[in-house]
């Protein structure tokens, strides 16, 4: 099992201690024949220790993106990731090999993002050998044995392959590789949206379980805002590479403030027939191009609530209440639906 880790509360406020993770002026760009795609664009979030921050939003908006690079899988166009105050971007490989130690990824196809030619044994093992964590093969055995128990894999797969297992387990193999080198912050980029509702529910659950023993920081992604509101502590709204709404979990969904949040609020479905959707909000027009995005407010096109302003100034990310910060000219409480 990962090495045990004091106990201690979630934190919802960021601004308690200082952040595990916290990235500034972070940009992220891929160059495309039209131009630069601006995929992440100016973001800055803190990760409390022990904290789950939810990243949501349309598919395309960068938030995998995002996690890609605070992870350094990708490197930032510009800006800075900071791990426990130690900015990651300009790291070397032997800087980057130990950072491997105290990050890891959970990514969102479990089959695709396993080797087809090793076992599970083989996948699960295969950190430790890379960073050498044990001297020998008994150690290495023992410790992917208690890597599989405490995800609940039967020990009896040991010897399987990946297409001879379920979703679940796969995607059970992907947690017991990112907690096998001890880890304390992780990536979870849509890591139940492969799977059906059972098996979500259980990996979920697993994932929570997990981080109140092992005091884990997470950053998770997902479009599944049911999903969001309860493994988070804070939510984060993104719009075509920038965030435009953040603040505790409870409160994003009792007073959303920007219109975008609404409308995805509002497209939770009722699990119940004879209940009909009050409030739905119905988005007109398309998401602008990232490659040239528009000058204004990146959500003007789409948004009820536009005025001129919003066309030609862009609006700042900024506290509206406390641990409530907001991008948006014309809130909903000041003139809003």
């Amino acid at each position: 099992m990962a090495p045990q880790r004091s106990a201690g509360k979630h934190m919802g406020n960021p601004t308690t201690a200082p952040p595990l993770v916290e990235t500034r002026g972070l940009k992220k760009y891929f160059s495309t024949p039209q131009g630069p795609l601006h995929a992440v664009d100016n973001v800055n979030i803190t990760i409390a220790r022990g904290e789950t921050l939810g990243l949501v939003g349309e598919s395309g908006c960068g938030k995998s993106t995002l996690g890609r690079v605070v992870i350094r899988l990708l490197n930032p166009t510009a800006g800075s990731v900071f791990l426990d105050g130690h900015d990651i971007v300009n790291y070397g490989k032997e800087e980057l090999r130990s950072f491997r130690r105290r990050a890891q990824m959970v990514f969102q196809d479990p089959y695709s993002s396993l080797n087809p030619r090793l076992s599970v044994e083989q996948l699960i093992s295969e950190p430790l050998r890379i960073h050498k964590v044990f001297p020998n093969e008994r150690e290495t055995s023992a410790r992917v044995k208690k890597l599989m128990d405490t995800v609940g894999l039967a020990q009896r797969l040991a010897t399987s392959f990946p297409h001879e297992l379920d979703g679940g387990r796969r995607q059970r193999i992907g947690v017991a590789r990112a907690l096998a080198l001890g880890p304390e912050f992780i990536v979870l980029d849509e890591p139940v949206s492969a799977l059906d509702v059972c098996v979500q529910a259980q990996i979920l659950n697993l994932l929570h379980d997990l981080k109140d023993e092992f005091q884990y920081t997470y950053l998770f992604i997902t479009h599944d805002l049911s999903v969001v509101r309860h493994i988070s502590n804070r939510i984060v709204v993104m719009y075509l590479g920038k965030v435009i709404e953040l603040a505790d979990h409870l409160e994003l969904f009792e007073n959303p403030q920007h219109p975008y949040t609404r409308a995805l609020l509002s497209a939770i479905p009722v699990p119940r027939v004879d209940i009909a959707r009050k409030g739905r909000i119905i988005l007109e027009g398309d998401v602008p191009s990232p490659v040239n995005p528009p000058a204004g407010c990146r959500f003007y096109g789409r948004c009820p609530s536009r005025q001129d302003i919003c066309a030609v100034n862009a609006p700042e990310l900024e506290e509206i209440s406390p641990d409530h910060f907001l991008a948006c000219h014309f809130p909903v409480s000041t003139g809003g639906n």
